[in-house]
């Protein structure tokens, strides 16, 4: 048998075979607790009983396992011998009926990377808790299933577990004769069947609503994190988004939420944001604030909850048929989160992070030679798990924000209405949703879709103005260029905007048409006649996707007078389309961080600020000539510290100034502060220096070799809790020795006894721009090593090993021939894996034109 790797061929041929009515799950986890000797994993015994129909008797197909050992299979009161049909990855199914029972009584392992059923020991007090995490296809690890999406059945789950243990599961549950017992869901797809156990902190409360036709919805709401942080848990904040959602997505999808209880839990090693599991959502447990954070983390929290709530419509109760249409969940949940939050939250500037901050993610990878259609071509399930990533969710979101320019927004929601109700508990494909769009717009889906959704790449937007002899516009145009690498032109609407400084030096809009861009040239007739421009905002209010360039003239304006600017989102486009020019090649890093130096201490959204922060950061870490980094780094460690001083007492604005100057700071006289401010012998008024920015603070000093092995532990001691241990192991593999750097390579890539969450730690140290010398003799042993770590490893690992350890600080044309005489010499390695290293090489080719850009304006 192939093994774990289900191929979409595969699951199609099954879905034609099978018609899933039920499944009853046993799970035992009392072997979580106690003290254990076994040689192997530990494990836990999982009692599944399936009831299925078969289309062809006497038909053969298989059951998806992934279990340290089987004890029992029965088929149709027929025992099997596990030894000749269980092969570690998949059951044999042979000679079905009609109708059929499959039960299989499993030893199977908990997790420590986080997929599967996670085992996480709690530090502080001891205490063991577990959270199951399956997106894509990690179910199988817990219980035997058929796992696609498109095989979709009602689930009974019970457990047993530890006395004094509280467990939850998708339906509500009950305790009696120690077992809990869960009602039965609704038909769902495997994956988003959940399981969270232990000693958590549990708040509930309630959300009512009197429907339209008479009546009351009532949902029970629940909230839960590790007792540790119960402390720092603001349940009520996140029952405030909460019932702001419920009401949002009531009011505008006419279904009411069709999933019983609504309870999310703050799970800790969790490798994802969130899941959307129906009933019970799970996320990090890092949006529990253990220290002062700015209004943007608060404002990414609500968005995450409305994102996953925006799933049990988009992707729970209608489910795509297979992973390529992943988007028909994710770029609907990405766009209807920042919507969401928008029209029901206090956040009413999400669009601003969006723009700002989700597009930057689509742009990138929609720039890399790994870049696909939003509607993918996706062979496997290794495909399927590299394709969570900025085209499914943000460029999925962002064409969708163009869809809504486009058809209307009534148009839109009235098309979702229509979806859910037509296939509600169903799977869906690209066509379906189409149809309903084209019935609620009149308008022809078919080549909209072929353009934004069935080809890659992104479009540049640039404006050319002709003035007449009295200095009016004669006439301004509209022009589009692709990529040669995806030539393909698209129907955009945009808003251009014309913008002049006042009188009192502001740079604000006097003029705005918006139009169907099409072709290669389109003219805005609507503009002609206006006066002069100072600026032309091509897309002003971020209606399409595209990346957006200037004339002569606005970017003169904007290298003069970007910090005048008055409306923020304008502003955040601005400095995202100076983002991409950077990463283009096109503007010298050393301007980038000149415009950020000059004017981000007047950026009136914080969001928009931190993001400045970590893109001046990586200007001149990876875009900056090798010659004038250190002065780049001096730069902004020096400008950092200015505006820290001079930001108001006590403010947000303070806060991320004062974790900037973190970052940067590497010279004797920052990191002397640095620790004084640890050992409070200085004071910045109005910072607070809490544990988390301790920490904060404590990294670069270790990077530096000032802060050693000894000060480290006794920070753990004083924050020794789970996220202690998780700041300390970074700091231990930052510090400046070889020794160390050996140790944290031996740590992650020859062993895995690191759980998932200090194995990201440890590769988040390791890789310190400071230490370039350090980390250069790891170049060549990353290439000889990941091809053995991609094929011992678990998928998540491979990727984080892959993606965080690629030598990415050795700029070097040695090291790009190196990447490519990798992907020469193994063209036959895992499909997944050549993506990962063909992203990081693109990466570094693209750092090296940056440098080259920089290089050429310091000549200049």
């Amino acid at each position: 048998m192939p093994g774990e790797n289900l191929s979409r061929e595969e699951a199609r041929e099954r879905a034609a075979l099978l018609s899933v009515d039920g499944y009853e799950v046993s799970l035992d986890l009392r072997s979580a607790v106690g003290p254990y000797d076994g040689d192997g994993p530990r494990t836990f015994r999982s009692v599944t009983t399936i009831r299925f129909r078969c289309n062809e008797p006497g038909a053969t197909t298989f059951a998806d396992l992934v279990a340290p050992g089987v004890t029992s299979v029965a088929l149709n009161g027929r025992d099997l011998d596990p030894s000749e049909v269980f092969d570690g990855s998949r059951i044999l199914l042979e000679g079905l009926t009609a109708e059929n029972e499959l039960v299989v009584d499993a030893r199977c392992a908990y997790s420590r990377t986080g997929e599967g059923l996670h085992r996480f020991v709690d530090p502080e007090d001891g205490e063991v808790y577990l959270y199951t995490q399956y997106e894509p296809a990690d179910s199988r690890r817990v219980f035997a299933n058929f796992e696609q999406p498109d095989l979709k059945a009602p689930f009974r789950f019970e457990v047993r577990a530890p006395e004094g243990w509280t467990v939850w599961s998708n339906g509500a549950g009950r305790q009696a004769d120690g077992v809990w017992r869960f009602a039965e869901t609704k038909p769902i797809s495997t994956y988003i069947t959940c399981v969270v156990a232990g000693p958590y902190h549990y708040v509930t409360d309630t959300y009512t609503r009197t429907l339209a036709g008479g009546g009351t919805l009532e949902i029970p709401l629940g909230a839960m994190c590790r007792k540790g942080l119960a402390p720092h848990f603001d349940a009520e904040d996140v029952f405030l988004v909460t019932k702001q959602g419920l009401d949002f997505f009531h009011d505008h999808f006419d279904y009411p939420y069709p999933f019983g209880k609504y309870d999310q839990a703050f799970v800790p090693e969790y490798n994802l944001g969130a899941m959307e599991n129906p009933g019970l959502v799970t996320f990090r447990e890092e949006f529990v604030f253990r220290g002062r954070v700015t209004q943007a983390s608060y404002e990414s929290r609500a968005n995450v909850i409305l994102h996953e709530m925006a799933h049990m419509w988009f992707g729970d109760l209608v489910t795509m048929e297979w992973w390529d249409d992943l988007w028909l969940k994710e770029s609907f949940a990405d766009f209807m989160g920042a919507f969401s939050l928008v029209g029901a939250t206090r956040f009413t500037d999400g669009w601003i992070t969006f723009a700002n901050r989700r597009k930057a993610w689509a742009y990138r990878a929609d720039q890399l030679p790994s870049t696909h259609p939003i509607t993918a071509d996706i062979r496997d399930l290794q495909d399927a798990k590299l394709n969570f990533d900025g085209i499914t969710y943000a460029k999925g979101a962002s064409v969708l924000k163009q869809l809504v320019a486009y058809v209307g927004e009534e148009a839109f929601l009235e098309g979702a209405r229509r979806y859910f109700k037509r296939h509600a508990y169903g799977n869906t494909r690209l066509a379906d949703l189409l149809s309903v769009l084209e019935e609620t717009s009149g308008r022809d889906m078919g080549a909209w879709a072929r353009a934004w959704l069935q080809t890659a790449g992104v479009n540049s937007l640039t404006p050319q103005v002709l003035l007449d002899a009295r200095g009016r516009i004669d006439e301004l145009a509209v022009v589009q260029e692709a990529a040669q690498s995806h030539p393909e032109l698209r129907p955009h609407r945009v808003a251009v905007g014309l913008y002049r400084r006042t009188a009192a030096g502001a740079l604000e809009r006097y003029a705005r048409a918006e139009t169907d861009v099409d072709g290669e040239r389109t003219v805005v007739a609507e503009l002609a006649g206006a006066e002069a421009p100072e600026l032309v905002l091509v897309n002003d209010d971020d209606l399409t996707y595209c990346k957006i360039r200037f004339d002569e003239t606005s970017l003169a304006t904007l290298r003069a007078h970007l910090g005048e600017v008055t409306d923020p989102l304008t502003r955040a486009l601005c400095w995202s389309a100076l983002w991409n020019m950077t990463r283009d090649a096109l503007l010298p890093a050393r301007d980038f961080v000149g415009l950020v130096l000059r004017c981000a201490g007047r950026e009136s959204d914080i969001g928009v600020l931190q993001m400045l922060h970590a893109w001046s950061e990586s200007a001149v870490v990876h875009y900056a000539a090798p010659a004038w980094r250190e002065t780049g780094e001096r730069l902004l460690a020096e400008g950092a510290l200015r505006e820290l001083r001079r930001a108001e007492p006590g403010s947000q604005h303070q806060l991320a100034w004062a974790r900037f100057f973190a970052t940067t700071a590497a010279g004797p006289a920052d990191l002397e502060l640095l620790r004084d401010l640890l050992d409070g012998k200085a004071t910045i008024e109005g910072l607070t220096v809490d544990q988390e920015l301790r920490w904060a603070f404590l990294e670069p000093l270790a990077a530096h070799g000032v802060a050693d092995e000894g000060t480290l532990a006794a920070e753990l001691a004083r924050d020794d809790t789970a996220s202690g241990e998780r700041h300390q192991v970074r700091c231990l593999a930052a510090r400046p020795s070889a020794a160390v750097k050996a140790q944290a390579w031996a740590q992650v890539v020859e062993s895995d006894a690191l759980s998932n969450a200090l194995t990201e730690a440890v590769i988040a140290g390791f890789a310190q721009a400071s230490q370039r010398d350090l980390t250069a003799p790891y170049a060549p042993k990353y290439f000889a090593a990941i091809e053995r770590v991609w094929a011992e490893r678990s998928i998540q690992i491979g990727m984080d090993v892959v993606r965080g350890l690629f030598p990415s600080l050795q700029a070097s044309q040695g090291t790009l021939d190196a990447a490519d005489a990798w992907l020469a010499g193994h063209r036959d390695a895992a499909p997944a894996l050549r993506r990962l290293v063909l992203e990081a090489r693109d990466d570094l080719a693209r750092a090296l034109r940056g440098q080259a850009c920089d290089a050429a304006a310091d000549a200049g």
